[in-house]
C-alpha cells in the first residue's frame, strides 16, 4: 500500500486519532469508576477493558496499513475490470488493497483485492468466465476487459 493516495492516508490517520481519543475517554471512565463496588461494576470494568483491547487492535491494524505493511492477495490494486453478469448487465470495477481505500459513494463499483471476486480475478483474462462465492451461492461473471496497473 505504499502507493496509497494522500486521501486514503488522511482517512486512516483521522480514524487513528478518533480511536485514540475514544480510548482515552474510556480509560478515564474506567479509572473514575474503579474502587469498591458490586459485581455489576466489575462486569462493567471487564467490558471496558475488552473495549480498550479492541481499540488497541484496530489502531495497530490501521498503523500497519498506513505504513504500507500489508500482504496483497488476489488481483493487483489499481486494476480496472469490466464484467458481464448472468443477467446481461455489465459493470466496471476498480480494485483497491484495503476497504479504507473505498471512496464514499463508490462502494458498489469498488472491489478489494482479497475479496472473493478479487481472488477469482487474480488469474482471470479477457474473455474468460470466473466463478466466486457469495452469501447467495456461487456467481459466474465474464471478464470483458481487465486493465492491470503498469
Amino acid at each position: 500500500m505504499s502507493g496509497a493516495d494522500q486521501a486514503t492516508r488522511e482517512r486512516l490517520a483521522e480514524e487513528i486519532r478518533s480511536l485514540r481519543a475514544r480510548r482515552e475517554r474510556l480509560v478515564d471512565e474506567l479509572v473514575q469508576s474503579s474502587g469498591p463496588g458490586d459485581s455489576g461494576d466489575a462486569s462493567q470494568e471487564l467490558q471496558g477493558g475488552d473495549e480498550v483491547a479492541a481499540i488497541d487492535e484496530r489502531i495497530a491494524e490501521l498503523e500497519k496499513l498506513r505504513a504500507g505493511r500489508i500482504d496483497v492477495q488476489g488481483v493487483d490494486p489499481g486494476t480496472e475490470v469490466v464484467l458481464r453478469f448472468s443477467d446481461g448487465s455489465t459493470q466496471t470495477f476498480k480494485v483497491v488493497a484495503i476497504p479504507e481505500e473505498v471512496l464514499a459513494g463508490e462502494e458498489d463499483i469498488t472491489v478489494t483485492s482479497d475479496s472473493p471476486l478479487g481472488l477469482a480475478l487474480a488469474h482471470g483474462q479477457q474473455g474468460e468466465t470466473v466463478r466466486y462465492p457469495t452469501p447467495d451461492g456461487a456467481v459466474e461473471v465474464e471478464v470483458l476487459s481487465i486493465r492491470r496497473p503498469s
